[in-house]
């Protein structure tokens, strides 16, 4: 069952994947998001895969904008256009830098909540072992 803004957008990424029966994703009062730590560090590499390809495009984007800068013509509809190419750019840049900053704040994010997971299940096994 999918809920929430954050099941959403999982969704839209991975399709129905997270669809699992017995589990809780997403928000709502007291949301959940409920997963074996196999699966946690799955999506954790899943996300550290697509912030290896939003870096790719950050590369690909500012050669763009190092090589956006001559007109084709000295007429004014060439200035116009390598101006508003250049505008362009800049805003993909600028939204590749989201999409950098927010992959990057979401896998620290993960990696906490896997940290905060093995130290319980760690705490949960040594009341078991007394």
């Amino acid at each position: 069952m999918i809920i929430g803004e954050a099941g959403q957008a999982a969704q839209a990424l991975w399709g129905d994947v997270f669809d699992t029966p017995g589990r809780v994703y997403g928000g709502g009062k007291g949301g959940q998001f409920k997963m074996d730590p196999e699966e946690l560090a799955a999506v954790i590499g899943q996300w550290e895969d697509v912030l290896d390809k939003i870096v790719d495009d950050g590369h690909k984007i500012e050669r763009l904008v190092v090589e956006s800068g001559n007109a084709p013509g000295k007429d004014p509809v060439s200035g116009s256009y390598v101006s508003t190419s250049s505008d362009s750019i800049v805003a993909l840049l600028s939204q590749n830098t989201s999409m950098r900053k927010y992959a990057q704040e979401y896998i620290k994010k993960l990696k906490e909540a896997q940290s905060k997971t093995v130290v319980t299940d760690q705490d949960l096994s040594d009341t078991f072992k007394a």
